[in-house]
């Protein structure tokens, strides 16, 4: 927690212009959530970390949970504390909390993957952790979402060196023995936060329907991925097969 409320503060300190146009921190205004999140479930060390990329308009935006639809975190996870709204909000992704009725693909999917795989969050919380690498959500005038990559380089720059600091510090804290980026961008940050510690980095498939890949069959093509990472998933005691 005192490393995310320090990424928050920091990320605050920040100046974003076009063609971001709103700016949601949930790590700010859905603080109470998040901070249930991590209390619950963050503090076993030893763990498969999966890092994704920043909020969703309709995950972690809604609930403060990385990767967080809002049925899941709510009905799964059982995370219901209140979620408040950004001082600046676009009118076509409002922020509703836990009354929102979007739904996020992603979210759908990943979390839909650990409870079917699972069955209760004690039991793949054990072995898992997920976190954000970017806390924010940038939208476009438009509304659409903008990701942390398509941020002008000058804008860009400062996010990503308090996005390093922040996961290396999280790092410290849950002691992975191994990192995976969920996507290409989550991975090739994390590998780069993490240069020099002992963790090993990889990465699976987005869960995104942006990607043709995913919509073929996300789950069965991460499961594939993580597997020949060393993790195994049919052990009830081992996440990492000695090598």
């Amino acid at each position: 927690m005192r490393t995310a409320r320090r990424l928050s503060a920091a990320v605050a300190r920040l100046e974003f212009g076009p063609p971001a146009s709103h700016v949601y921190n949930p790590l700010d205004y859905a603080r109470a959530a998040h901070e249930e999140y991590l209390q619950r479930f963050g503090g076993t060390p030893g763990r498969v970390v999966l890092v994704g990329m920043n909020p969703g308009p309709w995950g972690m935006a809604q609930t403060g949970v990385p990767f967080g639809e809002v049925e899941l975190v709510r009905d799964w996870l059982g995370i219901r504390s209140p979620v408040g709204r950004p001082r600046l909000e676009h009118p076509k992704r409002p922020v509703e909390g836990f009354a929102c009725s979007r739904r996020e693909v992603s979210g759908r999917r990943l979390w839909g993957w650990a409870r079917d795989r699972f069955g209760s969050p004690e039991r793949f919380f054990e072995r898992f952790f997920i976190v954000n690498y970017c806390p924010l959500l940038f939208l476009e005038s438009g509304g659409r979402n903008l990701t942390p990559d398509r941020l002008p380089l000058a804008a860009r720059t400062p996010l990503l060196a308090a996005c390093d600091s922040a996961l290396r510090a999280s790092a410290r804290a849950l002691e992975p023995r191994l990192v995976v980026g969920v996507g290409g961008f989550a991975e090739a940050r994390a590998a780069l936060a993490l240069r020099g510690m002992a963790v090993q980095v990889g990465r699976i498939l987005h869960p995104s329907p942006a990607s043709p890949a995913a919509n073929r069959g996300w789950r069965e093509a991460a499961e594939r991925q993580l597997e020949a990472l060393g993790v195994e998933l049919d052990a009830s005691s081992r996440v990492l097969r000695d090598h």
